[in-house]
């Protein structure tokens, strides 16, 4: 199993203006983490931190080892890697042709661009992972919208890649391909981390094990959906008032420390509508 992220007082300023402000986050390994928050939450910044694209002060740990002051070379290096929200891949070379590229360092470009007889066994398995076999010969270009995201995905997957961030990875898929995409972050789930920014609601209902919300740079709620959408906290950012709870007796009021206690029967819509305005405004 992959080691877990660490996020300690992580904090990231641009020209006076604080994007992240102080995050502490704890990602256990073999978690599949979803990030929600509005425009300017700091979702992105953060992933950003985390791979070695902009400065941050603080501590950033993987699998026990500092990734703060490191290029983003060594930090790739170091088992991290990241899809953003347009695939990139070489839409004029086959789908093998992609995944042996990513795989191959240390190999020529011609041994890599050749037609190969056979497979190396971590292609193979890749290939298999992101559901590609049946169109490892054709052009990447001619794949599928959802298709091309599963060949990023898979070209992190060739290079061992312990700790997966993915930002919007079902952004303009099909239903059946956010389908298809939430299955294949479970199986990966299973032996690597896996942090996904995402605004699909009923995709993170659907496959977030654990849930982090953040507002103006910081931690606003962390836990499952369930708690996360009954949070008083998120329902009072997202939806400018926490609800009203049914009133159980005077010295009866919401628990804070249970978000699921925070709010009654009555509130479970607004609850969900909470959430789908955290989703939609991020």
């Amino acid at each position: 199993m992959s080691g877990g992220l660490e996020i300690r007082g992580l904090r990231v300023v641009f020209d006076g203006f604080t994007a992240v402000d102080g995050v502490d986050l704890d990602v256990r390994p073999g978690d599949l983490r979803f990030l929600i928050g509005p425009n300017g939450a700091g979702k992105t910044t953060l992933v950003d931190a985390v791979t070695g694209l902009v400065r941050a002060e603080g501590s950033v740990r993987f699998g026990g080892e500092e990734l703060l002051g490191r290029s983003v070379h060594r930090i790739a290096r170091s088992g991290i890697g990241r899809t953003f929200q347009t695939a990139t891949v070489f839409e004029e070379l086959t789908v093998l042709q992609n995944l042996d590229i990513a795989a191959g360092a240390g190999r020529s470009m011609w041994t890599m661009l050749r037609r190969r007889r056979d497979v190396p066994v971590p292609v193979a398995r890749a290939l298999e992972t992101i559901g590609l076999t049946d169109v490892a010969d054709s052009p990447a270009g001619t794949l599928a919208h959802g298709q091309k995201q599963w060949l990023e995905i898979g070209m992190l997957l060739v290079q061992d890649v312990r700790l997966l961030l993915l930002d919007e990875p079902v952004a303009g898929m099909s239903h059946d391909e956010r389908q298809a995409t939430g299955e294949l972050l479970e199986r990966i789930s299973e032996e690597r981390t896996v942090v996904v920014i995402e605004h699909d609601m009923d995709f993170l209902r659907s496959f977030a094990r654990s849930v982090s919300v953040l507002h103006a740079g910081r931690v606003l709620s962390e836990g499952t959906v369930t708690e996360v959408q009954a949070d008083p906290r998120v329902q009072e950012v997202y939806l400018g008032h926490a609800p009203e709870v049914p009133s159980r007796g005077a010295d009866d009021g919401p628990d804070d420390g249970d978000g699921g206690a925070a709010v009654g029967a009555g509130a479970a819509s607004a609850g969900d509508t909470a959430a789908d305005a955290a989703v939609q405004e991020a």
